[in-house]
């Protein structure tokens, strides 16, 4: 059966524009398809959620962030994310057309990789990735299915519906992100994720192109993920002697157990491949971008050697000569004139000079202390925001936001947003004085104890040792093999009162709260007893009985002791009711009497009457029908239902 008859959306035209033409890939959270833009006329991939996913709104979301994602990053090495949109109810990303195999095709066909077709994917595949780190976004989904080899050579990485921002960590509890095979140990046993994650997913990629297998096997997942977090990763050359030590270095520092001990992104990866590659040798293919140059020296242009001229004008003054008394008048009284004024002349320039003095040091002053080194600003409180927008916040305040970022867990910030600063909200500090974000990893791993079987009071302890938070009221439950007052079961409860069991020795979080599940011993054992003995019986331990159906013969059990209990399935509580069965008593039967007749005809009697009849006699056969019965066994008037009956008659 063709494809087209089997999906519906073949033919179908897309929010008015986007063609389907054929099914591409199909996936966890989507479909992919092969589609015609009808308004620019061009191939496209077309992303489709699952309808049964439409009202979830944490996979709507998911599935719109990698559009954002994607959409942030501009590179060679990183598919295209034209559009994104809703159509009736799926959710639907426009993507770059690619024909072309997947790195997983490509692995499944050849098997093992050459050392240069590795460094050639892995260099394309790190420009692309150390461009998404430096965007602050983390992949946390690197696998060969997402590694896209076009037909044309272009090596593009996909499928960024799991990205989060750099500084963003996860916790899943009862599900991890991403593909078991290339989860990091972080991932694995704490959930959280940053570039060093996508590293250690390269390094699994880099391991299983030089070898053709994956570093850790198993036949369930979780096989693969303890020794993802408990193992380390071989050497590649221990599978393949054909790969150079350089590459087995290259693998062991990507996968390195420790973060701390990998590469800080891809980036700095990618530096030590490219390093590598010429220490090798390599012929690289250069998919990559070109390196941006740097001039050493800045180009300035000339200025003008010629000096400024500044033109003015001289003003020429006619004077008459006068008579010599009358000048030498005039000369004394200019002279009394200007000695006179000359005292307030000194004292106006003092003057400007104290008042251009003062004006300065207010200057200075508001420079200082308002853009200078003296500046100060009070911190706002960014606790719950965005690191964008915990940075955007405090720059419009005029704070200095330091480049790097601290972590703490935080009870009730989610993961990825700031749960606060250094120096914390409130404080007045420099303006030039970083301040750092501390960016929350969520709520604090922490391990569930094993307590099962062990009294309460013990069980408490261990888990507020755990940081736990132990309910003050325990649940009752009834147990016959758990000894009463220990327990049998911790249960994390809803709002609604909906139970969900916590596994012993599995991972929580710091200040979960539990409550605990305590055996109240036994149900009571009351077969046999008095059917009121067996009601009060329950009815002390805070059960609830009552007779149904009607007395059944019992051979064992005298009338109305009871026969058989029937309780609810799964855990029994206080306040569960249970069915009890009572006995009629033995099922007595009454023995026909037969002394004094013949064998054959005393045979018959009984027979009909229901017994298994046993004949003693010297008698032969032939002879029954004249044989006279002296004697049946046992004597009694009645016997139980089903007791076998002998008839004895002998000849003298």
């Amino acid at each position: 059966m063709s494809t087209s008859m089997t999906d519906p959306m073949i033919g179908r035209l897309i929010d008015g524009r986007y063609q389907v033409r054929s099914r591409i890939a199909r996936g966890g959270m989507a479909t992919v398809y092969l589609a015609t833009d009808q308004r620019l006329e061009r191939l496209v991939a077309v992303k489709i959620m699952h309808g049964h996913l439409a009202d979830d709104s944490t996979f709507t979301e998911r599935f719109i962030q990698e559009a954002r994602s994607a959409a942030r990053l501009a590179h060679p090495n990183v598919v295209n994310v034209f559009d994104q949109g809703q159509d009736a109810d799926s959710a639907y990303l426009v993507m770059e057309y690619l024909p072309g195999i997947t790195l997983r095709d490509l692995l499944q066909e050849y098997g093992a990789l050459t050392s240069e077709q590795t460094m050639d994917i892995v260099e394309a595949l790190l420009s692309g990735l150390a461009a998404a780190h430096r965007a602050g976004i983390v992949h946390r989904d690197l696998k060969p299915e997402n590694v896209l080899l076009a037909d044309d050579g272009r090596i593009k990485i996909g499928d960024f519906g799991l990205a989060r921002a750099a500084t963003a960590a996860t916790a899943t509890g009862a599900a991890l992100l991403g593909t078991i095979a290339y989860l990091s140990p972080e991932l694995v046993t704490r959930g959280i994720a940053d570039t060093r994650s996508d590293i250690y997913a390269v390094g699994i990629m880099m391991f299983e192109m030089l070898t053709g297998e994956q570093p850790f096997k198993g036949e369930q997942p979780m096989q693969i993920a303890y020794q993802h977090a408990n193992d380390s990763v071989p050497a590649p050359s221990g599978t393949n002697p054909k790969v150079p030590a350089e590459l087995d270095e290259l693998v062991l520092w990507a996968t390195a157990r420790d973060p701390e001990d990998r590469p800080a992104d891809a980036r700095e990866l990618l530096e030590q491949v490219q390093e590598t590659a010429r220490n090798l040798e390599t012929s690289l293919t250069g998919t990559g971008p070109q390196k941006t140059m740097a001039f050493a020296t800045p180009l300035v242009a000339q200025g003008d050697t010629a000096e400024t001229q500044v033109l003015g004008t001289r003003g020429a003054v006619a004077a008459a000569v006068t008579p010599a008394a009358s000048a030498m008048a005039t000369s004394s009284a200019t002279g009394e004139l200007a000695r006179a004024a000359a005292p307030r002349r000194r004292r106006g320039w003092i003057l400007l000079a104290v008042v251009l003095l003062l004006a300065g040091l207010a200057a200075g002053a508001g420079w200082w202390f308002g853009a200078g080194p003296g500046a100060q600003a009070t911190i706002e409180d960014v606790r719950g925001l965005s690191v964008e927008e915990a940075q955007l916040a405090l720059e419009e305040q005029g704070v200095l936001v330091s480049e790097t970022q601290g972590e703490a867990f935080d009870p009730e910030v989610p993961a990825g947003l700031v749960a606060g600063t250094d120096p914390p909200a409130g404080e007045i500090v420099a303006r030039d004085l970083p301040v750092q974000l501390v960016v929350s990893l969520g709520r604090e791993p922490t391990t569930v104890p094993g307590v099962i079987g062990i009294p309460e009071a013990d069980a408490r302890l261990a888990l507020e040792t755990a940081r736990l938070v132990p309910a003050e009221q325990t649940i009752a439950q009834f147990d016959g093999e758990i000894p009463e007052g220990s327990v049998v079961a911790l249960v994390s409860l809803a709002e609604d009162g909906t139970e969900t069991a916590i596994e012993p020795e599995s991972s929580s979080f710091v200040g979960t709260p539990v409550s605990l599940v305590v055996s109240a011993g036994p149900v009571p054992d009351v077969i046999g007893l008095p059917s009121a003995d067996a009601i009060r019986a329950f009815e002390d331990r805070g059960l609830v009985a009552s007779v149904v159906g009607e007395p059944v013969f019992n051979n064992d059990i005298a009338a109305d002791g009871v026969v058989s209990v029937a309780g609810p399935e799964g855990a029994i509580r206080p306040g569960a009711e249970f069915a009890l069965t009572l006995s009629k008593g033995p099922d007595l039967v009454d023995v026909p009497e037969v002394v004094g007749e013949s064998i054959n005809a005393a045979r018959d009697i009984l027979t009909e009457a229901g017994f298994e009849v046993t004949i003693e006699t010297n008698a032969p056969s032939v002879f029954w029908g004249l044989a006279i019965v002296q004697e049946v066994r046992p004597g009694d008037a009645q016997v139980l239902r089903g007791t076998p009956i002998t008839i004895v008659a002998f000849f003298d």
